[in-house]
């Protein structure tokens, strides 16, 4: 006779599977990543899916997005911000972002979306005019086919070095992640 099986076994093993499948590296689909940074894990989704497709980076890789721009984040830089950066702190790092347009449209720069955290609370962004630090200045500007244009970004982070993630959207509305992720 076989054991009877309950709902709650059953969620339970499909729980159990899942989070070990979200740790495996899966195939990608229909995507043109670069190989020049190193994906830690990818996760694809089918087309049509409403769930984002996300892919972790290490700092200094480059990704394209399925909308054909390609971004490349810098090795997070530690700086201590001026009495003049808004908000206040005792460190920040700064990134330095390519953006290439590999696309046939002009690429709304202020389309870009990137955001930061540090064990899942978000880091705001520094904004230090004296030390160059200005968020995105040409936000109004198209990147046309086959052009490029670098912003640098400063988050706030803790005294001590921390795990950070910053996540890049091509547009905020985007389901294309790119999770770059390491120490600041």
């Amino acid at each position: 006779m076989a054991p009877v099986r309950t709902p709650t076994r059953i969620l339970a093993v499909c729980a159990l599977l899942t989070v070990a499948a979200c740790g495996t590296p899966t195939q990608e689909r229909g995507s043109s990543m670069s190989t020049g940074g190193n994906p830690i894990a990818q996760r694809a989704v089918e087309p049509g899916s409403a769930a984002p497709a996300r892919v972790d980076m290490d700092f200094g890789g480059e990704y394209r997005f399925a909308a054909g721009v390609t971004i490349s984040v810098s090795i997070p830089k530690s700086f201590r911000p001026s009495t003049t950066a808004y908000p206040q702190s005792d460190r920040a790092v700064a990134f330095e972002i390519g953006i290439r347009n590999d696309g046939t449209e002009p690429y709304r720069l202020s389309g870009l979306s990137v955001a930061a955290s540090i064990a899942g609370v978000p880091a705001k962004q520094v904004v230090d005019a004296t030390q160059g630090f200005n968020g995105i200045v040409d936000a109004g500007k198209d990147v046309l086919p086959a052009r490029n244009t670098r912003v640098t970004l400063a988050f706030a982070v803790p005294p001590e070095p921390a795990e950070l993630q910053l996540s890049l959207r091509p547009s905020a509305s985007s389901p294309d992640v790119a999770m770059y992720c390491g120490s600041a």
